[in-house]
């Protein structure tokens, strides 16, 4: 955190910039104020990099692209309709909004926009007061000036989110901002403020008219956040994830007096801490596909958990169901297709490695479990370690062993085979050529039966192979 001095410095410097000169000597020409806003004033006090360059001011769209236009390499009115127009102007991209405060009337799912006219009303219907700070910027004529009316500063100090209105009448003008809470926990650090708190629990079912892509967007926000564990504990705490992500929640499975087990809520949570951990000490980028399956790996346990004669806990096939679980979650959140596939695949893999704990594989099971993996098989690596979460050293030592050596073994044979592309001896031309076959089901049962081969006993070679597809063929009648 930056002293209050130093953010001052930082943001009078930000204000001199040629670009924000500029337009701020324009709109002043045309009779209205400019003003930096929301994020980029918000970090310049957490001494973070500002890199959107936000803007509002009391003019309308049509008066701001008007005023723009005349000294920008490039502009864009796409944002229109809700009151914003882009610009690029000497290399840096910035986006002017005219004063609005959205609402939502009913059952709509969609804001409907209407326009203000002074900054201070603008600011006060924002989200959080860490997000209602602006700096007026006067152009070369003057000094630019703090604008707070509701105590921002001192919430960035407290790291406290907390709405600039009752957070009960902020969130009804758009319930999205219950979430947007859980998302500036993650990535800030900061915590929601008890009235806050309070009011998303009274208000979570709102949640239900924001569209399914805004929550999904949103959610993306908070997962690639640097700390996504604190945001989603807020969705849960609040009761928004009930809403938008119940198989979290669900996850606190009630643990009786006769079958204590682990509680799977908490170890989700665990695994995605360690998970993150992993991500960086192996050197990848925050990854979203990753984070989501680490998330959901085990959310088919609530529905196939049993207790046995002995009292032991169960959850046989949690995966597989866990895999059709994730899918139609993150359809109905409107996720791309390959973020589906991938988030569901891994859950479906995920128990895939305790089988390699428990004895050694041979060389084609090894194959096969980098096969099956696919383009998924380093996050896959991540996944099965992070899922190790056990407080029993000993156990949690042999499992991290098993799998340095199953990543050992994948490496060793990567080397002499190119295990990541492994294909038959034969392709589906060459099958068709010596079979006399047309493409259909007979070429796919041979080259099953050649991938069988591949991965058993290795590369045969076209030669080997061929003799052995005309013996199967022979034998096939």
């Amino acid at each position: 955190m930056e002293s209050v001095a130093g953010a001052l410095a930082r943001l009078r410097e930000l204000a001199s910039q040629p670009t924000l000169v500029t337009l701020a000597d324009r709109f002043s020409a045309a009779g209205h104020e400019l003003s930096l806003v929301g994020g980029p004033i918000r970090d310049a006090f957490l001494g973070r990099s500002v890199t959107d360059l936000d803007l509002t001011t009391g003019a309308t769209p049509d008066q701001i692209l008007a005023i723009v236009a005349p000294v920008a390499d490039a502009h864009w009115d796409i944002g229109r309709a809700f009151g914003t127009i882009g610009a690029r102007i000497d290399g840096h991209t910035v986006e002017i909004t005219t004063y609005r405060s959205d609402d939502y009337n009913g059952s709509s799912r969609k804001p409907e926009v209407a326009f203000g006219d002074t900054l201070e009303h603008d600011l006060v219907r924002r989200d959080f007061t860490v997000n209602s700070m602006a700096l007026r910027l006067p152009g070369a004529s003057g000094e630019p000036v703090l604008v707070d009316p509701t105590g921002g500063v001192d919430d960035l100090l407290a790291k406290r989110l907390r709405t600039p209105s009752a957070p009960e009448v902020s969130f009804g003008d758009d319930p999205l901002r219950m979430m947007r809470g859980a998302r500036f926990a993650a990535q800030l650090g900061f915590e929601l403020d008890a009235e806050v708190l309070r009011a998303a629990q009274g208000m979570a079912e709102r949640i239900a008219i924001v569209s399914a892509e805004r929550v999904g967007d949103e959610l993306s926000k908070l997962m690639l956040a640097r700390d996504p564990v604190a945001g989603i504990r807020v969705l849960v705490d609040s009761g928004v994830a009930a809403h938008v992500l119940p198989e979290i929640p669900a996850l606190r499975l009630e643990i009786d007096e006769h079958a204590h087990h682990k509680d799977v809520y908490e170890h989700s949570l665990t695994a995605l801490e360690r998970a993150i951990q992993l991500e960086h000490d192996r050197g990848h980028q925050p990854d979203l596909i990753l984070r989501l399956a680490v998330l959901l790996h085990d959310i088919g346990k609530p529905a196939t958990r049993k207790i046995e004669p002995n009292g032991a806990v169960t959850f046989h096939h949690h995966d597989v169901l866990g895999a059709k679980m994730a899918a139609k979650r993150l359809r109905e959140l409107r996720f791309d297709k390959q973020v589906i596939q991938s988030v569901a695949e891994l859950v479906r893999l995920h128990l895939r490695f305790f089988g390699y704990a428990e004895g050694v594989w041979t060389d084609s099971a090894v194959r096969r479990y980098v096969r099956d993996a696919g383009d998924q098989l380093e996050r896959l690596h991540i996944l099965s370690r992070a899922d190790v979460t056990t407080r029993n050293r000993r156990k949690a030592h042999r499992l991290a062993t098993a799998y340095d050596d199953l990543e050992a073994r994948i490496a060793e044979l990567s080397a002499q085979e190119e295990l990541a592309a492994i294909r038959p001896d034969l392709d589906g031309q060459q099958i068709m050529q010596l079979l006399g076959e047309r493409p259909g089901p007979v070429v796919g049962e041979a080259y099953r039966f050649l991938m069988e081969l591949r991965l058993e006993e290795g590369a045969l070679g076209e030669a080997e192979a061929e003799a052995r597809l005309r013996r199967w063929w022979a034998e096939r009648g």
